[in-house]
């Protein structure tokens, strides 16, 4: 009896170091909270962001507790990817956005605009009118095409707003500068007291593709009868642009 209680803690052991190792090194599944990125992202997606792509730092690991100081086999991100990273504010809470910026680029809105390095960012319009949320509020706004050099996505916003022209943000050294696909409904680097601009160390992972979807306000999880409704079947293993 003594020893079956042994292996059976031996065995819970190993596969909690397993699980860690894989979260840490190789693959993490994240939540989608919020609408700051639709409609790329929607609120209930679950996706995985793979840990490896621009190396490893402390937040690579649970809690932030890694023995790294700094980042280690480091790759530089593209601009245009969809990046899981600690928001500067606490090192600790998880915001997902799209980088814009990387160090030494200069990022600014002119009349709705998106310059970079003071040429405007290509987008073709591919809907007049559309609906996108913002909290418990439903927006109608328009639908863009955004294009950085090869990277095509789509991202909501009215060319008007607190963000039709801005000053000019300037990405320091080993920083980078996030926006949300949902511009209007979006905390992200324009706003530099609560974000602001990124450090590399803060980086945890590129996400990849969504493996899960569901619209929790029509019914949770275990309302079997309502999944024909709650669950978004085709948005399942679809990859992240």
């Amino acid at each position: 009896m003594k020893q079956k209680i042994i292996d059976n803690i031996k065995t819970i052991f190993y596969a909690l170091v397993i699980a860690i190792v894989i979260r840490s090194l190789l693959i993490q599944p994240f939540y989608i909270p919020s609408s700051s990125m639709e409609p790329t992202l929607l609120v209930g997606d679950r996706i995985f962001v793979t840990k490896y792509t621009y190396g490893y730092s402390k937040h690579s690991f649970p809690f932030s507790l890694g023995p790294i100081k700094k980042r280690i086999f480091f790759n530089e991100p593209e601009r245009g990817d969809i990046i899981v990273f600690k928001t500067p504010s606490d090192n600790r809470t998880d915001y997902i956005k799209r980088l814009i910026g990387k160090p030494g680029d200069k990022i600014q809105f002119i009349n709705g605009n998106l310059y970079l390095n003071n040429v405007e960012i290509l987008k073709s319009k591919v809907k007049s009118k559309m609906e996108i949320h913002c909290g418990g509020e439903v927006l109608k706004t328009k639908l863009f095409e955004e294009k950085i050099k090869d990277n095509k996505y789509l991202t909501a916003y009215n060319n008007f707003g607190s963000y039709q022209n801005s000053d000019e943000f300037v990405v320091p050294d080993n920083h980078y500068f996030f926006l949300g696909d949902n511009r209007d409904c979006s905390k992200d680097s324009r706003f530099l007291t609560s974000v602001g601009y990124v450090h590399k160390d803060n980086l945890v992972g590129k996400a990849q593709f969504i493996f899960f979807s569901s619209d929790y306000s029509i019914g949770s999880i275990f309302s079997f009868w309502k999944w024909n409704k709650s669950i978004r079947f085709d948005r399942f293993f679809k990859k992240i642009i």
